[in-house]
């Protein structure tokens, strides 16, 4: 292989690619379907043609009967008056007109069976156009239902030119709100150990901090014995009025206490 050879063959392979990535199939399908129907078109168009010419030559031959008839009608009036010369100039001609008009009716007849076959092929073609433009748009379903699919894969995994800005945004986004995150609590904690000071003095240390804890804690208690000693039926209502349970060996302890005079007395 030349020299040039190999040029031709590198500048072909180069081109080939470059129009084989500029190439849309859904355009290259609808470029064919439009040519289809201009082809359709053109053989409808020649359907009609092959009609006019059939319908032209139906109107001529209707009008060498006319004459024909006019002809046949002027030789039995020659005849009637004795114009035998007459009535045979007009049966002459009669009979040329019969030639015209049969040489005609071939005519017709082969612009009918022509007329016939291009209406045939128009069907056929019709057929045709119609099954392709189905498949057409099944295919450029399935194309970009797979082009969508390949993008969002190639999204996914990163690979895409188009969307790997988007993956690195992602992820500097992330590193930033667990950095921010970090911060954030490594600050309530330094907060919380006094290393660093409130400077709006709402920061308190965790004595004070402890003992707001649990003076939540009994007035959550203590609300919450309320309720159950509101509620009809409750057990504990008496034992809440009367001290958390107290009540009870009080009761039991006033008649000893009645009694120990009586005692003292005997």
């Amino acid at each position: 292989m030349g020299i040039f050879q190999r040029i031709s063959a590198i500048f072909k392979a180069k081109a080939n690619k470059a129009i084989d990535a500029a190439e849309n199939p859904n355009e290259t399908l609808d470029y064919s379907y439009q040519k289809q129907l201009e082809l359709l078109q053109k053989v409808r168009r020649g359907v009609a043609d092959v009609a006019t010419s059939r319908k032209r030559l139906e109107l001529q031959i209707g009008k060498l009967e006319q004459q024909q008839g006019k002809l046949g009608d002027q030789a039995q009036k020659a005849l009637t008056v004795n114009r035998e010369d007459l009535a045979r100039e007009a049966l002459t001609r009669k009979s040329g007109l019969q030639q015209q008009i049969g040489d005609l009716q071939t005519q017709h007849q082969g612009l009918q069976a022509e007329e016939q076959k291009l209406t045939l092929a128009s069907q056929r073609l019709q057929a045709k156009v119609d099954a392709f433009r189905t498949r057409k748009e099944t295919l450029k379903a399935t194309y970009t239902a797979a082009e969508a699919q390949s993008k969002i894969g190639e999204a996914f995994s990163g690979i895409s030119e188009e969307f790997g800005d988007v993956g690195l945004a992602v992820q500097r986004a992330e590193d930033k709100t667990a950095e921010l995150q970090a911060r954030a609590g490594a600050v309530d904690e330094l907060l919380a150990s006094g290393a660093l000071d409130d400077v709006t003095g709402s920061q308190k240390d965790d004595i004070s901090a402890e003992l707001d804890r649990m003076s939540s804690t009994s007035d959550v208690e203590m609300e919450l014995n309320r309720m159950r000693s509101s509620l009809p039926g409750s057990q504990t209502s008496g034992q809440i009025e009367g001290g958390n349970g107290s009540a009870q060996p009080d009761q039991q302890a006033q008649p000893k206490q009645q009694n120990a005079p009586e005692g003292g007395a005997q």
